[in-house]
């Protein structure tokens, strides 16, 4: 795809969608570091200074104490999967083009639990507990994702 290129562990996008997105966040003020660390391949929780909270997914405060003394840092990208689902239909672009797919929800080493999607795995191996670690899907010049796949042996 013109005008895109990967930083080193994220993947290229895949095919091109015509039409509307319904799968792509919009970055605001609070999110955009996030986002650019994506892509970087860096994934970023939020820590708050108040009470020390690890918190996931980007925003102003703290979901524990709301304090606003709130920071980034990077996580390790360990995480271990709570559950999962395969997915075999869905009709917004550009989900047709990527069925079947892993839809799940991790809980990252520092803490707090994300919703994401499972990848280079066979459906089969999927475990509750199972060790995985964090890749990166490139989606646009601005967006990429933060994706799991098993934990190399």
């Amino acid at each position: 795809m013109p005008g895109i290129s990967s930083a080193p562990g994220v993947s290229p996008p895949l095919a091109p969608v015509t039409g509307p997105r319904f799968d792509l966040p919009t970055p605001d003020d609070a999110s955009r570091p996030f986002w650019e660390a994506t892509r970087e391949g860096k994934l970023l929780i939020g820590r708050c200074s108040a009470c020390g909270g690890a918190h996931y997914y980007p925003r102003p405060f703290c979901p524990y104490c709301w304090s606003d003394q709130v920071g980034w840092e990077e996580a390790s990208g360990r995480a271990t999967l709570y559950t999962w689902s395969v997915v075999y239909q869905n009709d917004l672009p550009p989900f047709p083009g990527r069925v079947p797919y892993v839809a799940a929800v991790v809980d990252l080493d520092e803490g707090p639990r994300m919703m994401t999607n499972v990848v280079d795995c066979p459906f089969e191996q999927l475990a509750i507990g199972m060790a995985l670690e964090v890749t990166f899907r490139q989606e646009t010049d601005e967006i990429t994702l933060p994706v799991f796949r098993p934990t190399a042996a």
